[in-house]
């Protein structure tokens, strides 16, 4: 983050001892050592933290996804195509051409708690919002975001502590979740990248609120921006839920504000010199800045209100692409390469015996099909999806 902990000092000089002051036949005590100079922007003087809660919560969601493959279990509930990787038994993977990211079906990830605004809005299943961060749609999917997560967030757990990490982690998802769910209503979202996004946002407002402490400020700045950006431009493909992005990016940033926030380093350093017992020049009154209290409370202010006003807007089944008729671009930006239209899957079936054949009237492919396999409508609809794609 360019701190350079060679910059300007703020010495506690003390003369060193002498036994006589010329001219004077008094004799002085000794006078205490002296403790080493406290350097400006020496982090050593910020509690360092141990990071135990980021690779804890990358274990969980390795965990999760072990069992959301056991459950899973392909060679049992897998009707088009053969099972990837079928040494695994019941841990292998749905077929490509369904999962091409090595992963279980959309239905299995729909149980695991995948959000679906529709049970969200209908069912009041509001736990879906914080459900779907912990889910991922394969192990690419899951090794992205964990190799992302254990690079960004044990880094900032160290600096700011497991608490205020976890919660900006949790919150965020959460925030990316609930704009995704606003502007996307059709299929399932899962991830972590809205959470992941939050811990940028998070790093690039602790990088504002505590500006006179860093060294290289712009260079730091203009690094975390790129990244940044690069990340967002990624999210404009098709099939990427750039919304939960823009929203754990949102989130995070506010929350940045909020926990973020350091003390002025005169204000430690002081209390640094006063722990050596030394005489000093008089300590700053306040431990924070004005500007750091201002952004405090107007991202604080900025967060609840547009969290609980999201979730009111999604509980009553708004949908906020009929209010902004542009910002579908933000997720999707349609290409001669690619269209960002959702597929509208119709298939029609015909009982013969005691077999179902389901034909997808898309692109006409058909396939027979087990009635005992095809008793439920979500049965025959995850069939029409393996059809039609």
């Amino acid at each position: 983050m360019g701190r350079d902990p060679s910059s300007a000092t703020v010495e506690v000089q003390v003369h060193p001892r002498r036994d006589t002051i010329a001219g004077c036949g008094r004799r002085l005590s000794p006078s205490p050592p002296s403790p080493p100079a406290v350097r400006d922007r020496d982090f050593s003087l910020f509690k360092r933290w141990f990071p135990w809660l980021v690779p804890t919560f990358v274990v969980a969601n390795i965990v999760v996804f072990i069992v959301t493959m056991y459950i899973n279990d392909c060679p049992k509930h897998s009707f088009y195509g053969s099972c990837v990787a079928s040494f695994l038994g019941r841990f292998s993977f749905q077929p490509l051409k369904e999962n091409p990211l090595f992963g279980p079906s959309s239905s299995t990830l729909e149980k695991m708690g995948a959000l679906e605004v529709g049970k969200v809005i209908h069912r009041h299943q509001v736990w879906r919002l914080f459900s779907c961060i912990w889910l991922h749609g394969g192990v690419v999917h899951l090794l992205a975001n964990m190799l992302s997560l254990v690079f960004i967030g044990i880094r900032l757990e160290q600096e700011f502590g497991f608490v205020r990490i976890g919660f900006l982690y949790v919150i965020s998802g959460f925030g990316g979740s609930l704009l995704s769910a606003l502007f996307i209503q059709e299929g399932i979202s899962v991830g972590a990248s809205g959470a992941l996004f939050g811990l940028l946002g998070g790093m690039l407002s602790e990088l504002l609120i505590n500006w006179t402490i860093y060294a290289n400020k712009f260079a730091a700045l203009l690094t975390l921006i790129v990244i940044v950006v690069i990340n967002l431009a990624v999210g404009i493909l098709p099939h990427v839920d750039n919304f939960a992005h823009i929203g754990g990016f949102v989130s995070g940033f506010l929350l940045g504000f909020i926990f973020l926030i350091r003390p002025q380093f005169k204000w430690v350093s002081s209390r640094h010199r006063n722990s050596h017992s030394v005489a000093a020049a008089p300590s700053v009154k306040y431990k924070h800045k004005p500007y750091q209290y201002a952004l405090w409370v107007i991202s604080f202010i900025l967060l609840i209100a547009g969290l609980v006003t999201g979730l009111v807007l999604l509980l009553r089944s708004a949908n906020l692409n009929d209010r902004c008729s542009w910002c579908h671009y933000l997720s999707c930006i349609p290409t001669s390469k690619w269209s960002c239209k959702s597929q509208q899957l119709y298939c029609e079936s015909t009982q013969i015996g005691n077999q179902l054949n389901i034909t997808c009237l898309s692109n006409g492919r058909s396939d027979m099909f087990p009635l005992s396999n095809t008793s439920t409508s979500e049965a025959q609809q995850q069939l029409c999806s393996r059809l039609c794609s």
